[in-house]
């Protein structure tokens, strides 16, 4: 089962893979947008609280991209049955977790938010969204899981699909619930909560009765393999983890960045949260041709044709950095117009405040779409440890940098922003140098 290494190749895998990796950006966006609309204070606590379950997502997220590399190295091999195999695995894998994080929640989210968050308003605020979204991880989780087999596979058009439901379930009841609209009560960011938990239950059901009636249970012997194989669990972790910690690390550390606004004043919080907030539409294309390819470097290695995987990342960087400007130029050079229909209201004064966090955006924008790219096609080879070494490295200097700008010299919010470009070209290098070395040419996942 061969894929190329055309434009049209990566295109037809990763365009699906925009929307369907960034579900989770696109439903705590959801959220954002509509409680901007609420009140100033449930604002800026779906700005942490938001971060911090984008954190949970992105772990799950990040299982699911190890089970993809594995999935399409069977994929290029042409093996069915280690499909299936991989595919149970991560479920199973999923599921564990979304069983962990779970009572995390349910039993220690209230201590833990306590370390973080000054603010008591603030916290219970956090904790009235974090406790009902709680029970979405089952459904969340698992369906990262079937991503991954049809993302490993390059068989993602259904996933926008799915995708588009989650949104517009997720949107529709956040109206309802938010604002107590058609009978609904009026809830506020519990009513965010529920939307965005129900929208996943409801993606999930979807995605499953499509692969019933698509035939991958009988295509891969999914059936045959429902006695988990603990063997397989653990070689699946192993791979999967390094990738989880990178995740873990790369939006904890937005978390910790968020907490250290939060402490210089709530105006200071609604100005980074909207800046997060575009930088989190802007990036869908980088996620989408990050994930798509850990599927291609994966598929053409176990095709045995690793000479191939530099045209990949260099084609892939291009088609990232011209979607990634594409779209944010117009959004952060006229983000009055652009971005009104979402935030907009009668005090704009919000964006005249933050014009400036909008021209360092386009640089953030521009070294992380190449980055993304570089670091993905790096934990592609299946290098996923070095992944993890030098993201895990770079989170540390940032988080220092970011102290001394803000807690110790007092700096302004452009030049704490601005560390996230250092973030990325540093990436960029070290990752680049792993690659040219070619230690990764026969490694086994």
């Amino acid at each position: 089962m061969k894929l190329n290494s055309t434009y049209k190749q990566i295109l037809t895998i990763s365009l699906p893979i925009m929307l369907g990796s960034a579900a989770q950006n696109v439903v705590v966006l959801t959220d954002n947008v509509f409680l901007y609309h609420k009140s100033a204070l449930e604002f800026a606590s779906i700005g942490l609280i938001g971060v911090f379950y984008l954190i949970i997502a992105s772990m799950g997220y990040g299982f699911s991209r190890g089970g993809q590399i594995r999935i399409a190295r069977r994929y290029g091999e042409n093996n069915k049955e280690g499909i299936g195999k991989s595919a149970l695995s991560l479920f199973f894998l999923e599921l564990l977790f979304a069983c962990l994080v779970f009572l995390f929640i349910q039993f220690g989210a209230e201590h833990f938010f306590a370390w973080f968050i000054s603010n008591d308003e603030v916290l219970g605020k956090c904790l009235d969204y974090i406790y009902p979204r709680s029970y979405g991880v089952f459904f969340s989780f698992t369906g990262l899981a079937m991503i991954g087999l049809y993302t490993g596979i390059a068989r993602t058009s259904f996933i926008i699909w799915d995708t588009l439901l989650l949104v517009f379930v997720n949107l529709v009841l956040n109206y309802c619930l938010i604002f107590g609209r058609f009978g609904f009560p009026e809830m506020g960011i519990v009513g965010a909560a529920w939307a965005s938990t129900i929208a996943e239950i409801v993606a999930f059901i979807v995605f499953v009765i499509y692969m019933i009636k698509e035939g991958a249970f009988k295509e891969f012997k999914l059936l045959s393999h429902l006695v988990p194989n603990l063997e397989n669990i653990w070689s699946m972790f192993k791979l999967s983890m390094p990738i989880v910690l990178q995740a873990v690390m790369g939006i904890g550390s937005w978390f910790i960045f968020f907490s250290m606004i939060e402490n210089i004043g709530l105006r200071e919080l609604e100005m980074s949260n909207l800046i997060r907030n575009v930088y989190l539409i802007l990036s869908v294309p980088c996620w989408g041709f990050s994930a798509g390819i850990n599927t291609l470097v994966s598929n053409f290695i176990g095709q045995n044709q690793q000479d191939q995987v530099f045209a990949i990342i260099r084609k892939t960087i291009f088609l990232s950095l011209g979607f990634s400007l594409l779209i944010a130029l117009p959004t952060v050079l006229f983000p009055e117009y652009t971005l009104y229909p979402i935030f907009g209201s009668e005090d704009m004064s919000i964006f005249d405040d933050s014009g400036n966090l909008f021209w360092v955006l386009i640089g953030i924008m521009t070294i992380f779409s190449i980055g993304g790219i570089v670091i993905n096609g790096l934990i592609g080879t299946g290098a996923t440890l070095v992944g993890l070494y030098i993201q895990g490295s770079l989170v540390i200097f940032y988080l220092i940098v970011a102290h001394f700008v803000i807690n110790v010299y007092s700096m302004s919010l452009e030049w704490a922003w601005s560390i996230e470009i250092v973030y990325w070209l540093l990436i960029t290098v070290f990752s680049l140098l792993y690659l040219r070395s070619k230690r990764w040419y026969h490694l086994s996942v």
